[in-house]
């Protein structure tokens, strides 16, 4: 049995299909059982459609047991996970399964015992660009080479949300540019948060929190888009690492306040606050 763990859009289901189909070629259907189990999650989907298609043997000679996938397995009830553990003890003889989840923390210890763990990484800048040249070549698609570090930047190691990136760029405009990328998935510049990150720390209050209401308003970015793409800057300041610890913690402060129903504005004009004071106990 295998265990795929990792974040999204680093081809954890791509790589199952692969398997099936280099296992049972093309007709691989007739031997995979595919759920998502955030769309069936309780005990009866394991009581019924997977216990009734493990009872039964492979249609193919070449391959001893047939093979059933549950994408999203950290969406399953601990009933459900309890259940799944004994029917893969019973049924190895006939099937192996291969569960798919963003957190194996949500994976109950007896099922990640009995399975090989293989953990997908964040997808590395230089690859996801080569994938997506290959995927404007394909499209003959014209690209600046700031377009492809944007979306890179962007897409934090998930390939889905780099081509879904490149695909509204593309409807967007013929001749993608960085700005037609930052504008198509309405994200702000890092640089333009930076300046306004900057302009708190020196003091500049009204400033820093005209920029933000631009930022929000130009690129339609939500309170809590704002706040995650000031945490990323943060570390890219050259300020010292205690004043940037303090800055965190402000904004995991607003952060949670913001998943607790508060105003978005009030909460971002908070923190710019907190950062000009921060910014008084740096020594220029």
């Amino acid at each position: 049995h295998l265990l795929f763990a990792g974040m999204q859009g680093t081809g954890k289901t791509t790589s199952f299909l692969a398997m099936a189909k280099e296992l049972y070629g093309e007709n691989y259907r007739e031997n995979v059982l595919e759920l998502n189990a955030s769309d069936e999650r309780g005990i009866n989907i394991v009581r019924t459609s997977i216990k009734d298609f493990a009872r039964t043997k492979p249609v193919t000679e070449k391959t001893p047991f047939k093979l059933i996938f549950l994408d999203e397995a950290d969406a399953l009830t601990k009933d459900a996970q309890h259940a799944l553990r004994r029917m893969m003890e019973d049924y190895t003889s006939n099937v192996r399964f291969c569960l798919s989840c963003n957190y194996s923390s949500k994976i109950i210890p007896p099922i990640q015992s009995r399975c090989a763990v293989f953990r997908f990484r964040p997808l590395k800048a230089e690859d996801l660009e080569k994938y997506l040249k290959f995927v404007a070549m394909k499209e003959e698609l014209k690209i600046s080479k700031d377009a492809y570090e944007s979306l890179t930047y962007l897409a934090q190691g998930d390939l889905r949300r780099a081509i879904n990136g490149l695909q509204m760029a593309a409807a967007a405009n013929v001749d993608i540019t960085q700005d037609v990328v930052y504008q198509a998935v309405a994200a702000a510049r890092p640089e333009e948060v930076e300046e306004a990150l900057q302009m708190s720390l020196d003091g500049n209050f009204s400033g820093a929190r005209e920029r933000l209401d631009t930022l929000q308003i130009t690129y339609g970015l939500a309170g809590e888009d704002v706040l995650r793409q000031m945490h990323r800057c943060v570390r890219d300041l050259d300020i010292p690492d205690n004043i940037k610890v303090q800055m965190i913690e402000k904004l995991a402060e607003a952060d949670f306040r913001l998943s607790e129903g508060a105003s978005p504005r009030i909460q971002i004009e908070a923190v710019v606050a907190n950062f000009v004071v921060l910014g008084r106990h740096i020594e220029k």
